[in-house]
């Protein structure tokens, strides 16, 4: 039985000393483990949120992209039918242009050949007048009537024109 005391006390010693000395030790290790572990779990709720603020932040930032190419494309758009019109309309001016010369032209050319046939028509009456009447006939002295002919001639083709 001496023994069974003896072990007792022994173990109660171990104990003491276990309380006394190991305890302290083990429970300020797990306390450092346990705050360890505590910051780690922070820094990672930390990091969690930086992370979904910067998805956040990279969302907003891609929508703006987004709108401000919609914008650039809308804005090429419009520059394009600008010039479109602007060439639109100079070309149309330019068509109106030629069209207004050509017609000048041609009214030109007509007129020309007017006052040709107006000259031509002159000598052929005044050589059918020389064979008419058998003499030659003095110019100078039948210019009115010959303008007076000429003139109805061209009324006569202004209303027919």
């Amino acid at each position: 039985m001496i023994n069974l005391i003896v072990e007792i006390i022994v173990l109660l010693f171990i104990i003491w000393l276990i309380k006394k000395f190991v305890w302290p030790l083990l429970i300020t290790g797990m306390n450092a483990r346990q705050a360890e572990i505590k910051a780690a779990l922070e820094s990672a709720d930390n990091a969690r949120r930086d992370a979904a603020a910067a998805e956040d932040e990279l969302a907003r930032s891609l929508e703006e992209a987004t709108a401000q190419a919609a914008e650039i494309v809308a804005q090429g758009n419009r520059t394009a039918e600008r010039i479109s019109a602007e060439s639109d309309a100079k070309a149309q001016a330019e068509y109106d242009r030629i069209i207004t010369s050509a017609q000048a032209e041609v009214t030109l050319a007509r007129q020309r050949a007017a006052d040709e046939a107006t000259q031509e028509l002159g000598t052929v009456v005044m050589e059918v007048v020389e064979q008419v009447i058998g003499r030659e006939a003095d110019t100078a002295a039948h210019e009115s009537l010959i303008n007076q002919a000429v003139a109805a001639l061209d009324g006569a083709e202004g209303a027919g024109s």
